[in-house]
């Protein structure tokens, strides 16, 4: 990669380079979930604009304002005119801000990765909103909706603002961002995941808000491969909690069995409600993740 001067650099998140990159680069959404206000992302509705694609039987409460009367006075039945409508999705980058977020780089690689998102939705048509999880008392830090590319500054000031630290559980943060949001499209959860809670009702909750759950994991190299030996005890960096473990190494395949589990388990939680999961390292290269990866699993193209 080019090295530049970090005087000319956009954000300190990002490369110039991949910046370049990402303003070409759109969300690959499933988009089943979009508002009826004008956008990139098309559907077949009817009478919404001038570019005709098909025609529908005609059902009880159509409006029949879009009858076609030439097709009706032919065959006897009414029938729709339908048109490509253009919708607007609305995306959400929640950043998992707390306390187990601070450890092996994790929250960089998570505002590296939201700004990502946040540049191929602000290049495209749609709307945008970000917030972070942090402590419980100050509740969650969130920037209002905004579009276009003249919000992409706002978007990175927003971002690099961010410190790690705090209490919040995952599935807390996501209740207070559903508290707040309006706007149906998909939310990028970027977390380690770490949470005891139930995940299932925020999940549930979620999908049934009209927001399509992209669940980005992001770990950090001893926890996805522990370099550990003896006795050992384990504290949790958000409740303080404690936990003493004799012969560490020999428990290492359990760790692991369960480490897998879990993440097979994420991945089922998201895509059952319609959405997609990826697990990623955060000392992986950001050009092999953005570049590779994300396109390879259809988030971004």
């Amino acid at each position: 990669m080019e090295t530049e001067s970090p005087h000319r650099r956009l954000t300190t998140l990002l490369t110039n380079t991949q910046l370049a990159r990402l303003a070409r680069t759109r969300l690959g959404g499933m988009r089943r979930f979009t508002n009826r206000s004008q956008g990139e992302h098309r559907s077949h509705r009817s009478g919404q604009s001038t570019e005709f694609c098909d025609y529908r039987e005609y059902s009880p409460g159509d409006d029949i304002r879009h009858v076609d009367w030439n097709i009706f006075a032919r065959l006897h039945r009414p029938y729709l005119k339908l048109f490509l409508e253009e919708e607007r999705m609305h995306v959400v980058l929640l950043v998992d801000a707390s306390a187990s977020m601070r450890f092996e780089k994790k929250l960089p690689r998570a505002l590296q990765l939201a700004a990502a998102f946040g540049v191929a939705a602000l290049s495209g048509a749609e709307v945008l909103t970000a917030a972070v999880i942090n402590d419980r008392a100050s509740g969650l830090r969130r920037l209002p909706p905004c579009k276009g590319r003249t919000s992409m500054r706002r978007l990175f000031d927003f971002l690099e603002a961010t410190e790690p630290g705090g209490d919040t559980p995952l599935e807390e943060g996501i209740d207070a961002l559903l508290h707040e949001h309006r706007g149906r499209g998909v939310v990028l959860v970027l977390s380690d995941y770490l949470t005891t809670g139930d995940l299932h009702r925020a999940g549930n909750a979620t999908f049934s808000r009209g927001l399509e759950i992209f669940g980005l994991q992001i770990l950090g190299p001893t926890e996805i491969d522990p370099d550990v030996a003896g006795d050992l005890r384990l504290i949790d960096s958000e409740t303080a909690e404690h936990l003493d473990v004799s012969a560490a190494a020999q428990l290492m395949s359990v760790y692991q069995e369960h480490r897998k589990a879990y993440t097979r388990h994420l991945g089922r939680l998201c895509r059952q409600r319609g959405g997609r999961f990826l697990a990623v390292a955060a000392d992986e290269p950001l050009d092999q993740v953005l570049f590779d990866r994300l396109r390879r699993e259809g988030w971004l193209r």
